[in-house]
């Protein structure tokens, strides 16, 4: 079984509800995807809310992987750059695939469809991401082609004492 990718999915109460569920699922594994576990929806929720206000304003696109079921299994969100000289590149946030579905090589069919949305978008030219150091996380990203642009050490504070570095990497799209 493999997932369904679909760019720009109608937004209904199932979908918002997906993301809700996915994104807790995730942080709450382990996941580096903006919070520390443990969370709630209710604490996910204000991010979910603020996606769903960008992609009603055209800023941020989302994709979204259902599972053979019909359930939200991944996503990622490809966000355009306002600034005038940075247009030719999209950032490419919150790349999750939910735990029951992990090591099935969904991360990277997520990533290759991501990669293949932002080929059918003017004037785009690559895809930025920023990873959580700590978890391995540049390695994987590097095996689907990304590679690593920029580092800052220490810049995300998981907790009081566990400061990871934050690491941008690179997909060039041409």
């Amino acid at each position: 079984m493999s997932l369904t990718f679909t760019l720009d999915p109608a937004v209904t109460p199932a979908l918002r509800d997906g993301l809700l569920d996915l994104w807790t699922d995730v942080t709450n594994a382990g996941g580096a995807v903006g919070f520390v576990p443990p969370v709630t929806r209710e604490e996910i929720r204000p991010e979910v809310v603020r996606y769903l206000a960008q992609m009603a304003e055209g800023r941020t696109r989302l994709l979204v992987g259902h599972d053979g079921a019909g359930e939200v299994a991944a996503t990622g969100f490809l966000t355009f750059n306002t600034h005038r000289l940075m247009t030719h590149w999209v950032w490419l946030y919150t790349v999750m695939v939910h735990p029951r579905h992990q090591g099935r090589g969904y991360g990277r069919d997520l990533l290759a469809a991501a990669a293949d949305a932002a080929r059918t978008f003017d004037g785009i030219e690559a895809i930025r991401l920023t990873c959580r150091g700590g978890l391995g996380l540049e390695h994987f990203y590097g095996s689907c082609g990304y590679k690593e642009v920029g580092r800052v050490p220490g810049a995300i504070r998981v907790a009081p004492g566990d400061e990871r570095d934050d690491i941008t990497l690179l997909l060039p799209l041409c």
